[in-house]
């Protein structure tokens, strides 16, 4: 069922419920979807296209939400081409139609669309400006890295609804059951997003400023404190506070995550035994990835929710198995910081893991190396358990 937004503004986004991997990289089980909007008026807004698996479908929705009016103007907030495969086809379709967007977005656009000519037809914005529909009179609001430099958004002070580009968007189609938001949507975050905080609160304070009853992402539920429809019980309010957690990189939930990258077993064993120490000696919760089969973007999203991590993994080729190697890659570009982190190495003849994910870990910000490394050889051994039993006393101190 599609999202009933107001009486003016009209959801024609798409669900891809058979795409399997977001921007060539992040498993989605139930697909995707691609949000966009039509505010009907005196003047006709369209608010961004859509991905080009799904172009002829929104078409389709686009002139019967249309119903024979043409329309005025194409807002871009972000060229990504999940958000503006269509742009081309619209100017082609309505000629007459002027696009407004940021001067950024103006200067890129034909990178998409080296064919398209858009010589007066652009119509660039910068902060603050306005414009007039008839009864909704739109605000634009730059969000440059939030997280493209050419992003913004747009506020309707008619209706109180913010259309925030990729701020607040979430894994997943539209059209599906209820479920947590934020369990997805941190996971788009922290691998969408993670990087850029300091924009993203940029962003937040300007949105602290307005009065909004509805957040109208890209991707993902609508966001608002009220229940007019099945598809869209999600909490504005709890969004903005969980935001705020996370675009400042403090902690959203005590507890420990333990990712580990094991070739045959042994660190796994050793990582897992941690686990159960851990949790006998009171600790709530103890989240466990192995990252070499489950998925990367739910490690990094484990690994910014939580306040403590454990990385265990293999030497390999006198150096870090790769996939804890990549795993630490993504936290680096990802700017993960302001966390404790204890490590467990495996080498059966020449230990190097501990090595490299120390020195990996220790040119991130504000990162922590509690207790001391502890080295295995091999399997784990009962003499080994009085280290694991030390880490874990370091790692809850």
């Amino acid at each position: 069922m599609k999202p009933i937004i107001t009486n003016d503004i009209l959801y024609i986004g798409q669900d891809d419920a058979e795409t399997r991997l977001f921007e060539s990289q992040y498993y989605v089980p139930d697909g995707m979807c691609y949000n966009s909007y039509l505010i009907m008026d005196e003047k006709v807004a369209i608010m961004d296209t859509s991905d080009s698996r799904t172009m002829e479908s929104w078409k389709k929705d686009l002139l019967a939400a249309l119903n024979g009016r043409k329309p005025d103007y194409l807002v871009v907030h972000h060229l990504e081409p999940d958000h503006a495969s269509g742009i081309a086809e619209v100017v082609e379709a309505f000629p007459d139609i002027q696009i407004v967007c940021s001067a950024k977005a103006a200067q890129m656009m034909p990178l998409f669309f080296p064919q398209t000519s858009f010589e007066g037809r652009v119509m660039t914005v910068k902060e603050g400006d306005t414009l007039s529909l008839g009864k909704h009179t739109l605000t634009f609001i730059m969000a440059p890295m939030v997280h493209w430099p050419e992003v913004m958004a747009t506020y309707d002070s008619t209706d109180k609804v913010l259309f925030s580009a990729d701020g607040f968007g979430k894994f997943g189609v539209i059209d599906a059951e209820p479920d947590d938001w934020a369990c997805e949507a941190r996971r788009y975050y922290f691998n969408i997003c993670g990087k850029y905080g300091a924009p993203v609160s940029t962003f937040l304070k300007k949105a602290a400023a307005l009065d909004i009853q509805q957040i109208l992402p890209l991707h993902g539920p609508i966001l608002r404190d009220f229940d007019n429809s099945a598809t869209c019980i999600n909490s504005l309010s709890e969004a903005l506070r969980l935001y705020g957690i996370w675009s400042k990189y403090d902690v959203e939930a005590e507890g420990v995550f333990i990712a580990h990258a094991s070739i045959h077993g042994c660190t796994k064993e050793a990582a897992e035994k941690l686990a159960e120490i851990l949790k006998a000696k009171g600790c709530k919760k103890v989240a466990v990835s192995d990252i070499c089969r489950e998925d990367m973007g739910e490690a990094i999203e484990d690994a910014f929710k939580y306040g403590k991590m454990v990385v265990a993994a293999s030497s390999y080729d006198a150096g870090l198995f790769p996939p804890m190697y990549d795993f630490l890659h993504h936290l680096q570009i990802k700017t993960w910081q302001k966390r404790q982190v204890a490590i467990i190495e495996n080498g059966s003849w020449a230990p190097s893991a501990g090595r490299v994910m120390t020195e990996m870990l220790s040119a991130m910000k504000d990162v922590t190396i509690s207790g001391d490394l502890v080295t295995l050889r091999g399997r784990m051994k009962e003499s080994d358990i009085p280290a694991l039993e030390a880490l874990a006393d370091a790692i809850l101190a």
